[in-house]
């Protein structure tokens, strides 16, 4: 199994859900309003009063034959709108 983690922008989140549930994804976690240091900055605190250049995390878990059709759904968006994607091995507990 594998674990998809996506940060991106919260302005995105809709149409980045549908293409990973349109790729066959049985579900996914979406966290709004995600801070941190990364390649474009710190994003401050103060963003949280207007929602401006908020980022959200999606997460999804899929089997490994399901990886590659939501990797193609997903990184032309991440590419057009902005975002980063990463996959790591996941178990069941």
């Amino acid at each position: 199994m594998k674990r998809i983690d996506l940060i991106l922008s919260e302005r995105e989140v809709n149409r980045v859900c549908k293409a990973i549930t349109k790729a066959g994804a049985q579900g996914y976690s979406v966290m709004r309003h995600v801070t941190g240091l990364g390649l474009s900055g710190e994003i401050s605190e103060a963003m949280d009063f207007s929602g401006l250049g908020a980022n959200a995390h999606v997460i999804v878990f899929v089997d490994d034959d399901l990886l590659a059709a939501v990797g193609a759904a997903v990184r032309p968006l991440l590419k057009r709108y902005g975002g980063v994607g990463f996959v790591s091995t996941a178990e069941p507990l």
